[in-house]
């Protein structure tokens, strides 16, 4: 059976932190597993931790690369390169990253996106096959490959937007970012009840 490229999309609710030689930092949840998405797709946690500790080896490499938008390719196209994921990590059944924003034309992209208080989604890119099941899932399978993490304006998995961590943020960016929290919460809610409806 031939693996489809698989992509799945989360809004990125992150902090900003800005370091002193100038680097963008962003911190959030990368992936959820377990939980359908909005192309209800699940990924069970035993299979994305397996891939979680692979890609462990290009976060040690600084080639954790990801890309504005999605391309149709399994493949990075470094003149599209934007991030470089720093750190991943699990906090229960989500993924946790830090993004380091890069200097490239598509870093600065996403900087300037960033800084303008852009509500972005990140989104994982795989090979691999899925199972359709009863109650109208999708489940991914044991040959999922993680590519990485790409920033895109649109994410599938719930929550999945990314913020700045910024050291020196605003009181009026924290109030926006709590707003937005509690926004997020009822979309979220809002989704998983037309997910069951279908």
């Amino acid at each position: 059976m031939n693996k489809n490229l698989l992509i799945e999309t989360h809004l990125f609710e992150a902090k900003v932190q800005e370091e002193s030689n100038g680097t963008l930092l962003v911190k959030g949840i990368l992936q959820r597993a377990g939980a359908p998405n909005q192309n209800k797709r699940r990924y069970p946690k035993e299979i994305l931790e397996r891939e979680v500790k692979k890609y462990q080896q290009l976060i040690k490499e600084r080639r954790a690369l990801g890309e504005l938008d999605h391309p149709e390719s399994p493949i990075i196209n470094l003149k599209n390169v934007s991030h470089n994921i720093r750190e991943v990590w699990w906090d229960g059944d989500d993924v946790v990253g830090v993004v380091e924003i890069l200097s490239t034309p598509a870093g600065n992209i996403l900087r300037e996106l960033i800084k303008n208080n852009i509500r972005l989604g990140i989104s994982s890119r795989g090979l691999g096959t899925v199972k359709e099941m009863h109650d109208g899932t999708v489940l991914v399978q044991e040959d999922f490959e993680l590519v990485g993490w790409d920033f895109v304006s649109n994410p599938s998995t719930y929550g999945a937007f990314m913020s700045p961590m910024n050291l020196k943020e605003s009181v009026e960016h924290k109030t926006m970012l709590e707003e937005c929290g509690k926004w997020c919460k009822s979309q979220d809610l809002m989704r998983e009840i037309l997910i069951e409806l279908n």
